[in-house]
């Protein structure tokens, strides 16, 4: 968009993005869902747009931005999903091929994903294999979306035994963000959003870290000038990292944090009860306590992760599960290379880098029989000197 289109379409903050996989902004602002049909169009070029969304964003979003697709000059036609992580599977996305067909989309076809990361990733690989891949946008409506699921150009859905296993990279056109849609959002969504910023503070930025300890409370409750400027700097952030690793060959890699258990421990509760952002809290302090013990981060470093995390209203100690049951999961993790998983480490708040650990090394069965969701009981622990030669 120029810059008076952004103006007028009250757009606040523009971070672009730049891949292989082609170039593309994030418009963030606040109030702006009705100037999101011009914009699509302008960059898309489209003759039909395909909304996709589920029922509960559906009731409220689709009408209006339908009608900013239709006063930009597009055919629009809404096909809805069910709602939550389980519709992310092969079999929804046959069903959405039918819809898209039942539609007349073709090669000059858009698809906007309205709704969450599971919108965005069920549409975006839909997109990516319809037709070949024809284009793509996202409207995210929930802040984990925002900061992360929409940006990067990661699109999959889930098998029965992991999840995202089946996947492409197939980056949007264009990112629209307008934050006052996260007021129809109820706080636990806001903070399962909020834990994908702090990942992003905890691999990245020490200081959007502090910062988040010092207004966590005014982002959730989005406040404009604590929330554009944070939800600013965590799409800055993992623009930066997908512009410089598209295809998540090293770096792209740290933002995995938290995610080996986080994935772990929802396909193991059939992603039922827990909300992703959640599971990843639980993960990012998990890891930061094997970052101790493995000698790479400092002591304390895992305490302050938790006690961002419990102010946010986030869980912080592991589901009690079976060892056993966590090993069989972590061994179809997407991040194993041969026996070993990349696991995310940090060697400080704001430093992060990957270790490769079996799923046995990642959960010590030593640990474990200490209790390892037990934060409290764990926390302080000193390595081993046996741990230090692993982490090297």
């Amino acid at each position: 968009m120029s810059a008076s289109s952004q103006a007028a379409a009250g757009v606040l903050h523009s971070v672009p993005v730049t891949t292989r996989g082609g170039d593309y902004p994030i418009e963030i602002g606040y109030g702006t869902l009705a100037g999101a049909g011009a914009a699509i169009a302008q960059r898309t070029k489209a003759t039909l747009a395909a909304v996709v969304t589920v029922p509960p964003v559906g009731r409220r979003y689709a009408a209006p931005l339908m009608r900013s697709l239709r006063e930009a000059g597009l055919r629009a036609r809404r096909i809805e999903v069910p709602d939550g992580d389980r519709s992310k599977n092969l079999r929804q996305v046959a069903r959405l091929y039918d819809a898209l067909l039942d539609a007349g989309a073709d090669r000059s076809s858009v698809v906007v994903a309205l709704g969450g990361g599971v919108v965005g990733d069920l549409a975006g690989f839909a997109a990516a294999t319809f037709l070949r891949g024809i284009q793509f946008v996202q409207v995210p409506t929930t802040l984990l979306a925002m900061v992360d699921a929409s940006v990067g150009g990661k699109v999959g859905v889930n098998l029965p035994r992991g999840k995202n296993l089946v996947g492409a990279f197939h980056q949007p056109r264009l990112v629209w963000i307008d934050a006052r849609l996260l007021s129809s959002l109820p706080r636990r969504q806001r903070a399962a959003g909020v834990a994908e910023i702090i990942k992003a503070g905890a691999i990245w930025d020490a200081a959007l870290f502090a910062r988040l300890e010092r207004e966590i409370e005014r982002v959730l409750d989005l406040e404009p000038e604590a929330l554009l400027p944070v939800l600013e700097r965590a799409c800055a952030i993992k623009a930066e990292v997908v512009s410089r690793d598209e295809r998540e060959a090293d770096l792209r890699t740290l933002l995995n944090f938290g995610h080996t258990l986080a994935h772990a421990i929802e396909g193991l509760k059939r992603y039922r009860g827990l909300l992703h952002g959640e599971a990843v809290a639980i993960g990012m302090v998990f890891a930061a306590q094997r970052s101790e013990a493995l000698g790479l981060a400092p002591e304390g470093t895992a305490t302050r992760i938790a006690a961002l995390c419990e102010r946010a209203g986030l869980p912080t100690d592991l589901p009690a599960f079976d060892r056993k049951a966590y090993l069989e999961v972590l061994r179809v993790d997407k991040k194993r290379q041969d026996a070993r998983i990349r696991f995310v480490a940090l060697r400080g708040i704001g430093n992060a880098e990957t270790v490769p650990l079996t799923p046995a090394e990642v959960l010590p069965a030593a640990s474990w029989r200490r209790g390892v969701g037990a934060r409290r009981a764990d926390r302080g622990r000193r390595t081993s000197r046996k741990d230090r030669g692993r982490a090297r």
